[in-house]
């Protein structure tokens, strides 16, 4: 009896901790070490323990090249909490890429699934497994029901869903029905500049909008990958993109 009476208190025990667990994962940020976008975000920084969401425009949102950079750089802190599962549609995942931009291929387990609801479904089981700090999903969308699915898995082991929106190439673009993403990002490519006496290309850039996030505001920059830092996130801000809903018109002019 005495033997039943401590199992089952050690399972409380253990219930108890894993919920404490959960929620100092939930109050945690990954900040940007940049006040201009910290202070855009809840919490000082990308929340951990939750999903984020980012999409581009153009041909990006077929290709997702710059947004796919973008969270390969972003994803390099957290990878050295436990292993970054990557999730793919279409078999281009790039090593050599990766670990240009500071990402460590041999931290990333690349999965390519054969349809969206697999690769959903695949998304869902890496951010509830153990051992996995962040898991990325390159998906076409994610409706509420499922976005409800992967923030549940995200809090069964603290871990964090980055996913990235990408439209088979050719198809069509489907309605958005809203999403439970803790944030939404939109990324596109800027123009690098070149390192003085280095002719040639300088670090990648990317134009960066925080589009919507919960208690939180909108915002946005051009940042660009600082292979020199040491802190949380490889980034620096290069400046602040100008809000062009705000910009006063010029008056008209009279030719001839």
């Amino acid at each position: 009896m005495s033997g039943s009476r401590n199992d089952r208190l050690a399972g409380l025990k253990a219930r108890i901790a894993a919920l404490e667990a959960g929620t100092r994962t939930l109050g945690a940020v990954l900040p940007f070490d940049d006040p201009r976008v910290d202070a855009c975000l809840p919490g000082g920084g990308l929340g951990l323990g939750r999903w984020h969401e980012f999409t581009g425009e153009g041909l990006e949102v077929e290709t997702a090249a710059s947004a796919a950079a973008f969270v390969a750089a972003l994803a390099r802190p957290l990878a050295a909490k436990g292993q970054i599962v990557w999730v793919v549609r279409h078999d281009d995942l790039f090593a050599p890429g990766l670990a240009g931009l500071g990402l460590s291929p041999e931290r990333v387990i690349g999965v390519c699934a054969r349809d969206e609801a697999e690769a959903l479904a695949v998304l869902e089981d890496a951010l509830g497994t153990v051992g996995v700090a962040a898991a990325v999903g390159e998906v076409e969308a994610v409706d509420l029901t499922a976005g409800r699915r992967l923030q549940l898995a995200c809090e069964r082991q603290g871990s964090t869903g980055l996913v990235i929106r990408r439209r088979p190439y050719g198809g069509e673009a489907r309605r958005d029905t809203g999403s439970a993403a803790a944030s939404r990002w939109k990324i596109s490519p800027a123009l690098s500049e070149p390192l003085p006496g280095e002719p040639g290309l300088g670090a990648p850039r990317w134009r960066v909008e925080l589009e919507r996030t919960r208690g939180g505001r909108a915002g946005g920059w051009t940042m660009e990958l600082n292979e020199a830092s040491h802190g949380a996130h490889p980034f620096r801000v290069v400046s602040a993109l100008a809000d062009r809903g705000l910009a006063p018109e010029e008056p008209l002019r009279r030719t001839g």
